[in-house]
């Protein structure tokens, strides 16, 4: 037996199946086998002779090809093929790729060994041991010396990509699209591009005038597009023509439609005119209703938003009298008016409110209503409805804080402040009226962040820029009141610019296979007919010919030919697609799992389509936003380092768990008529009655005792809270430490911009620009110094001084010198309560560190701390790669010695045996989990959080410090340069912990220096010429020469379960992109927390500003290609996307290079980018399948370009949920969505498609077979009435049963086994292969049944009942009973009741039908005698069921055998996993599995702790505390948890060979 993953031996059985197909033509993937190098490759010495090879091209590391399975046959090309033939200089000139070799052997002599699927060698042989040194040395360097030589292959090979991008096929769809764009949408349509404006659109600001006349377009010469949007697929006049292309697009569809047009010709048809039409038509409505259901659903929830209010200036009135004009109408449509929609009422009372509050002039209209030069009112966390200009914001100093998260994901608001020249003339109602401006800006386009315009008053112009402008999608924050000018409207917008404008109905990735195997049928019915036409004509001229009563009797050849072709028109069944929706509708209810619910939000999984059900069994790529997808839009101080010591905050976790359980709580005890609340939402979900635990993907329960912490030599403590840091304060508030520590945190508290806002409640919150100032804030809070009033230039706070009493101090601000991207920095100038002053200031470390007093030793220690930093990640990164390389050592994996497979084992099974498999599969398992994990720190688990490395470490009573004493260290704290070396060391920790980190320092200077530096500070703050310059250069003057205070580290906090989510995903060689608008730094922090890159993790970053693209991205390839990258993180930017894109070379390189690497993060992307990169991949990888997920506007774009969109109903709202195939409300939910109900609907439809057409051929190649023997006539072995029903009463509900209900494995072992989900990937459930397989065992099944049923009836006694009837009835009776016994018992692995039920009613309905046509068929004399013939002719004779039963023996008994043969000699993974299932122990074994969330437990009750002790080993620390101390270079040890063996309450028995392996610990593979 091969291993359970092994499984994997036939993971590239077939290249053509590959999720990917790079290897088919790319020159950097190769595996040429080169015998001088096997030669070299000899003499070396290896861990093991079965090692695999493994190169980036791919991120799977679990996926091989064992040495007894496939043997190598590819070509190298390429930069590959000089890489692993660099030593041979014999060069084949003839090569596509110049660069291959001629090889003395053939592939069959080669030696057949482990290979990661798609993966290419390094070099021939036997894969390198990562252990020599100096052979990886040298082959690197002759890697070096052939770079030039490479290039030169893969520059030729990306020109003929590009020409071939250019040939003849592109330029024939160029020229189609060109004329279907003339011809069709400009000519018959009329909708012609419309050409650029002279100078740009010119909007007056003038107080309600557009109101009564609306403004024109230049470019069309008629009014501005409306602010209507649409996001559904289809508008009423194109859903009939589009559904009708999309639905005979199916080959099959547009197959019977040829049918029923010749069935509508009189003479050609034997089987009825309409018996095909009126089915098809049928069927077709039913589709197609179903699609403009779905799609119906699109457009109300797009009514919500048009239907929403906004408040335009309207002096005039003109929409109060628009809106009576329009109640008062004629017949009787005026009395209508008076039951208003829901909508039209909440506008009326927004109204009133307007009126109220004393705004006449304000009228409330539809944002669908909104034209282009309206003015606009909005309020404090109102969204903006259109693209405006701002002309006067109530903030201070008239600034405006705008959330951009839904159009660029960034979490950071931004100010926005009206143009110096509007301000002034705008600021009151009356000014509004008089202003007589002018504003001219760009036309619509899709550039987010670069903005033109200008505005024109009494001569006067100032230019407008993206300060100036705020677009729809965006949301007013932290500001009261803010008035705009709609410039851009509707489908102009932005937002609405960027996303995808042309999007079409999305088709199962099986129905192209689908479709070739219906032409390959079509070829199959037309060489039945060409068969039964020859066999008729020689018949005709051996019999017909010379039987007088058949005289004249000749049929004509088109009768012949139609006749026939009508008559096997059914191997292609009729009901194909539409049974396939109706099992679609089943799985669609199926899918309504309580464990992919969230009792938080109320929100559960909700499917907005079924047609590509199937499609999420098949992922490849996964292309994810960040803002609110992979996080939760909330910053949390998590960690600092003061004095050299680091510490862990986590006071807010508590506070967070239990704000979340009083929120399900009042969810839960809410009646229905108290659903409303203060959302604008009306599409909300109904409220469910209780939360839901969801055991597969949640954390694992939770220890009820207390954790005691070791204190033992050698095992130092966990990093310490935040807590005993304020009670050794307390205790010691004179040593250096405390006062260190106590001047961090007043930096905290004061270096900011929040504002204290005191609620209704009395409770003080704080308005932020920033999410992370507000977490500092909260922070400073936590630790003691409340924030709690800010009035002009000054700062209260309140704190509790060395007696514990309550004081508040005022603290001067004099002057901030604001953040900015290229500062990376911002400072505060305070005077403190004693008059001293001093200037505070936080930033990035590598712009703070120059700018530290001692920064000669600061920059010394940073580079220590860099190099060992840097030597410490080389040697992760070698420990993974062996480790990988290492994975599948059959002296550490489950093995025949010790499997369930292993002869004889079935007789002595014990007990012991059985736990023994257990621990197999728990060690084996763990193994999986822990391949590329390095040894992690573990903190405590008292409390959920979302990520492991901030996991809360003991809970410290107040004044229990007695077990802290020793770490504070006061000799430390006084010396700078220890400080120096641990708070770099942690600030690189935080970060590799994916925490964003802040530097802080602070500096006192004298009043004669702060006076001079504020002259040159004025001067620049006033200047009109340069003024940010001069600000930046002014600061420079006074940001020096600072004392190091401390660092923090933010935690952009993750949504439960990303990171172990992400894990399995890879584990289920699923890659995942993310694509975000954020800033590059904060995207690597969440790829780092979030586990797509690794503290191993090679990045890759492509910067248009500051690289040769082609240098950079040449070298990246041939780094890549040497396959010696643990794991490769490419990291790109908008502007870079947006260079690559002008130049063909340039992309095709690039998307060549991101389709290797194991993760791709974009950041800085627009939704079009978004887009383009899903559809890049797409076009780059054409037998992959996408799927886009994301929660806001911006996301729309990809999700509609992927073939699978998701929708998360977060912060951002319910924008992408609403037009995503599905929505979910978390990102963890993917493991189930994907790895189960993926696989299983994957499965489901496959077997059903397979099932169908094998039931098809088995019943009617019988037909086919019984015209030998009549002629060819064309005359049915059925009887007409029981062949019309035979579909939809007999063996219809077998195969909608087994489309619904099937599943081949358990969902725990596909939650705990992601691997598994490569059986989708590789098209295993449904291939050409599988297909080919199911027929020929169906051809061979339908022989033996006509054989032996013929063989019966040919030989019968004339005393019997010998007619057609009979013997059609026979094999029909054969046919139906060997149908359902197939599907529903051989082939379904799920049984349960229903599956019985339908297997009885299918049989018994059989038999009571040929009771019910004998009782009901009029009594006639004819080829069928039916009347009364199966009671009394041959249902009473033994010899007919005999047959029967001997038949339907014969061709099970050969079903069997193939089934045992398979099983037997070639096992697929589900089939080595179902015999696994069945064991005992296994189950709760796989379920601890599936639940894992990558943390280890605690240890169970009555565990011996010296037990656990020799369980453990020293371990690399990657903690701020446990790591090297200052000037020492040591090793310590940590706690190790017990394994997840002992974490189940199992311990090893005297029968158990495995010792137990934890999580935490590094696997060896020996």
């Amino acid at each position: 037996m091969r291993l359970p993953l092994g499984i994997m031996s036939n993971y590239n059985d077939n290249p053509e199946r590959a999720e990917t197909s790079r290897q088919l033509y790319s020159p950097l993937d190769s595996n040429y086998r080169n015998p001088d190098v096997e030669a070299a490759a000899e003499d070396r010495q290896y861990h093991s002779s079965w090692r695999p090879r493994r190169t980036n091209t791919h991120n799977s590391a679990q996926r091989v090809r064992f040495s007894n399975d496939v043997p190598y046959d590819e070509e190298p090309r390429g930069i590959d093929a000089a890489i692993h033939n660099a030593a041979d200089p014999q060069i084949n000139p003839s090569s596509p790729f110049g660069a291959q070799t001629s090889s003395s052997k053939s592939a069959d002599d080669r030696e057949r060994h482990v290979e990661y699927d798609l993966d290419r060698s390094m070099e021939g042989g036997k894969s390198r041991g990562l252990s020599d040194k100096a052979r990886m040395d040298q082959d690197i360097d002759d890697t070096d010396r052939d770079t030039p030589f490479r290039l030169d292959n893969y520059r030729a090979w990306v020109n003929r990509q590009r020409k071939r991008a250019l040939g003849p096929g592109a330029r024939f769809e160029q020229r189609f699209d060109e004329l279907y764009q003339k011809l069709i949408i400009e000519g018959l349509l009329r909708q012609k591009p419309l050409p650029p404006s002279r100078d740009g659109r010119h909007i007056p600001i003038s107080a309600g005038t557009v109101r009564a006349t609306p403004l024109i377009d230049e470019r069309s010469g008629g009014h501005y597009v409306s602010n209507f949007i649409r996001s559904s697929r289809y508008t009423k006049w194109s859903f009939l023509p589009k559904q009708l292309y999309f639905q005979f697009s199916k080959l099959a569809n547009f197959y019977f439609l040829i049918i029923a047009v010749l069935q509508l010709i009189p003479g050609l048809s034997t089987t009825g005119s309409y018996t095909t039409l009126i089915p098809l038509l049928v069927f077709v409505s039913i589709s197609m209703a179903k699609e403009g259901f779905d799609d119906y659903r699109r457009y109300v929830l797009d009514k919500t938003e048009n239907l929403a209010p906004a408040w335009v200036l309207d002096p005039e009135k003109t929409v109060e009298k628009n809106r009576k004009k329009s109640r008062k109408g004629f017949f009787g449509i005026g009395r209508k008016s008076q039951s208003k929609r829901p909508e039209e009422e909440g506008m009326t009372e927004l109204q009133d409110v307007g009126e109220r509050r004393g705004d006449p002039i304000w009228s409330a209209i539809q944002w669908q209503d909104l034209r282009v030069g309206d003015i606009i009112k909005l309020h404090r966390d109102h969204s903006v409805p259109a693209d405006i200009i701002i002309l006067h914001a109530t903030g201070h100093n008239g600034v405006a804080y705008i959330e951009t998260m839904a159009l660029d994901g960034e979490t950071n608001l931004k100010s926005k402040q009206a143009c110096s020249l509007l301000a002034e003339r705008c600021s009151t109602i009356e000014n509004l009226r008089r202003c007589r401006a002018e504003v001219v800006c760009e036309d619509p386009n899709v550039d987010l962040y670069n903005f033109e315009g200008r505005v024109t008053l009494e001569d006067e112009t100032r230019p407008l820029t993206t300060s100036d402008v705020v677009y729809r999608g965006s949301i007013l924050r932290n500001t009261d009141e803010l008035i705009g000018l709609v410039i851009n409207t509707g489908e102009e917008c932005k937002i609405r610019m960027n996303a995808n404008r042309n999007a079409r109905a999305k088709a199962p990735k099986i129905q192209g296979l689908l479709n070739r195997i219906v032409v390959l049928l079509v070829l199959v019915v037309l060489t039945l007919t060409v068969g039964c036409m020859g066999g008729y004509y020689i018949w005709r001229n051996a019999y017909e010919k010379h039987a007088p009563y058949l005289k004249d009797a000749n049929v004509p050849f088109a009768h012949i030919w139609f006749g026939f072709i009508i008559a096997f028109n059914t191997l292609i069944p009729l009901s194909l697609y539409v049974s396939l929706e109706i099992i679609k509708v089943g799985q669609f209810f199926l899918l309504d799992d309580v464990e992919m619910y969230d009792p938080e939000t109320d929100t559960p999984m909700v499917a907005n389509t079924t047609t590509i059900l199937e499609n999420l069994g098949q992922v490849n790529y996964i292309f994810s936003d960040k803002t609110g997808t992979l996080t939760e839009n909330k910053m949390r101080f998590r960690k600092l380092s003061v004095a050299g010591m680091a510490w862990l905050h986590d006071m807010d976790i508590e506070r967070d768990r239990l704000e979340s359980k009083a929120r399900v709580s009042r969810r839960n005890t809410k009646g229905l008529g108290g659903q409303a609340n203060d959302s604008t939402d009306t599409n909300g979900i109904p409220e469910r009655d209780e939360p839901v635990e969801t055991p597969l993907i949640s954390n694992p329960p939770q220890s009820s005792f207390p954790r005691i912490p070791r204190t033992r030599l050698g095992n130092p403590l966990p990093i310490p809270k935040t807590e005993a840091l304020l009670t050794y304060i307390s205790q010691n508030p004179d040593t250096v430490f405390s006062r260190k520590a106590r001047q961090f945190l007043l930096c905290v508290a004061l270096c900011h911009t929040c504002l204290p806002e005191i609620k209704e409640n009395g409770e003080i919150a704080f308005q932020a620009a920033s999410p992370d100032e507000l977490a500092l804030v909260q922070a400073a809070q936590d630790l003691g110094y409340l924030l709690i009033d800010r009035p002009t230039n000054s700062i209260r706070l309140q704190f509790q001084n060395h007696e514990g009493q309550s004081t508040t101090e005022t603290y001067e601000v004099l002057d901030v010198i604001e953040f900015s991207s290229k500062r990376k920095r911002m400072s505060i100038l305070i005077r403190m309560p004693d008059g001293k002053i001093c200037v505070f200031c936080k930033g990035a470390d590598n712009v703070m560190i120059a700018r530290l007093r001692n920064a000669l030793l600061a920059k010394q220690k940073a580079s220590d701390v860099v190099r060992r930093a840097s030597k410490r990640k080389s040697v992760e990164a070698e420990r993974a790669m062996s480790r990988l390389s290492g994975t599948y050592s059959p002296r550490t994996s489950i093995s025949k010695h010790n499997s369930i497979f292993r002869k004889g084992s079935r007789r002595k099974s014990t007990e012991a045996n059985r736990r023994s498999l257990s621990e197999d599969i728990d060690t084996w398992l763990t193994r999986r989990e822990t391949l590329d994990m390095d040894e992690m720190v573990t903190y405590d688990e008292d409390y959920s959080t979302p990520r492991q490395s901030i996991a809360l470490s003991p809970v410290l009573l107040a004044g229990s410090t007695e077990f802290y004493d020793g770490i504070v260290d006061e000799y430390m704290a006084a010396d700078d340069g220890a400080i120096f070396e641990r708070c770099f060391q942690h600030i690189g920790e935080f970060a590799s912990e994916g925490l964003r980190t802040l530097l802080f320092a602070y500096r006192y200077i004298s009043e004669g220096e702060y006076e001079q530096w504020k002259e040159v500070y004025r001067a620049a703050t006033t200047s009109l010429v340069d003024r940010q310059t001069r600000i930046e250069e002014a600061a420079e003057l006074i940001e020096r020469d600072f004392d190091l205070a401390g660092a923090s580290a933010i935690e952009d906090k993750l949504q439960k379960g990303v990171p172990e989510t992400i894990e399995k995903l890879r584990r289920a060689n699923i890659k995942v992109w993310m694509l975000t608008g954020d800033k590059r730094e904060t995207a690597i922090n969440i790829a780092h927390s979030a586990r797509l890159a690794k503290p191993f993790s090679e990045l890759y970053i492509l910067d248009a500003t500051t690289d040769d693209l082609q240098e950079k991205i040449t070298s990246t390839l041939i780094d890549v290609g040497r396959g010696m990258i643990a794991h490769s993180v490419l990291v790109v930017d908008g502007h870079t996307l947006s260079v690559l894109e002008k130049d063909d070379s340039l992309k095709i390189m690039f998307y060549d290079l991101a389709v290797r690497m194991d993760s791709v993060i974009c950041c800085r992307a627009s939704p079009s980018q978004k887009a383009g990169l899903v559809q890049a991949i797409r076009d780059t990888v054409p037998s992959s399948l996408t799927l886009a997920i994301g929660d806001g506007s911006n996301d729309i774009a990809m999700i509609q370009a992927s073939h699978v969109g998701i929708g998360i109903s977060g912060r951002e709202g319910l924008q992408a949920a609403r037009v995503a195939d599905y929505s979910i409300a978390q990102f963890r939910f993917l493991q189930k969505l994907l790895l189960v109900h993926g696989r299983w609907m994957y499965l489901r439809t496959g077997k059903y498609i397979l099932a169908t057409f094998w039931k098809e051929l088995v019943f009617y190649i019988i037909q086919a077979q019984y015209q030998h023997f009549n002629g060819y006539t064309g005359t049915s072995i059925y009887e007409s009435w029981s062949l019309t029903v035979f579909n939809a009463l007999f063996t219809s509900l077998p195969v909608i049963l087994l489309g619904i209900f099937e599943k081949d494995l358990k969902a725990e072992t596909l939650l705990a086994v992601p691997e598994l989900y490569s059986f989708g990937q590789r098209s295993e459930a449904f291939n050409f292969k599988k297909y080919l397989s199911w027929m020929l065992s169906g051809a061979v099944d339908t022989v033996i049944i006509f054989m032996m049923v013929w063989g019966f009836f040919k030989d019968i006694l004339f005393t019997e009942n010998n007619s057609l009837f009979p013997l059609g009835q026979l094999a029909f009776t054969v046919a139906v009973i060997l149908i359902n016994v197939k599907i529903l018992i051989l082939e379904c692995h799920h049984k349960t009741a229903i599956t019985f039920g339908g297997f009885a009613i299918s049989i018994i309905g059989w038999f009571v039908w040929n009771f019910f046509i004998g009782a009901i068929y009029p009594l006639r004399f004819g080829i069928y005698v039916v009347r009364g013939s199966f009671v009394h002719e041959f249902g009473n004779k033994l010899g007919w069921w005999a047959t029967a039963g001997a038949t339907i023996a014969a061709v099970v008994a050969l079903e069997l055998g193939l089934t045992a043969l398979q099983r037997i000699y070639f096992p697929r993974d589900q089939h080595l996993w179902q015999e696994i299932e069945r064991e005992g122990g296994v189950k709760e074994v796989l379920k601890d599995h599936a639940a894992e969330e990558g943390r280890a437990a605690p240890p169970s009750r009555g565990t011996d702790q010296g037990d656990i002790e020799e369980t453990l080993e020293p371990q690399r620390s990657l903690s701020p505390v446990l790591s090297e101390g200052s000037g020492r270079n040591t090793y310590q040890e940590m706690y190790i948890p017990p394994s997840s063996a002992q974490r189940g309450h199992r311990s090893a028995g005297p029968g158990s060979r495995v010792s137990m392996i934890h999580k935490g610990l590094r696997i060896q593979t020996a």
